[in-house]
């Protein structure tokens, strides 16, 4: 009869702890490249692209660095180019 307890108690702990209910609160950032005062985007431009590849060279995807789509296919085409003329 004691072990029926247990296994209620932890099936109520378990549905607290649950991984698929709805975030109270969500937090969308703002992309750093839209806006006013924002960097423009170019292939020249070597210091702001750094800031959006990894170590190893490849490119931060947009979940990270919190750009937007639009932003992120300009920004992923600049690095592509500055790779082919080997300014990265």
């Amino acid at each position: 009869m004691k072990r029926n307890i247990k296994k209620k108690s932890h099936q109520n702990n378990f549905a607290k702890l649950s991984i698929f209910q709805p975030q109270k609160y969500k937090f969308k950032k703002k992309c750093p490249l839209s806006g006013k005062g924002a960097p423009i985007i170019d292939y020249k431009n070597i210091r702001l692209l750094r800031k959006y590849i990894t170590e190893n060279g490849k490119i931060m995807p947009s979940r990270i660095t919190s750009v937007s789509q639009k932003k992120q296919r300009e920004l992923s085409l600049s690095i592509k180019r500055a790779r082919n003329l080997a300014l990265i």
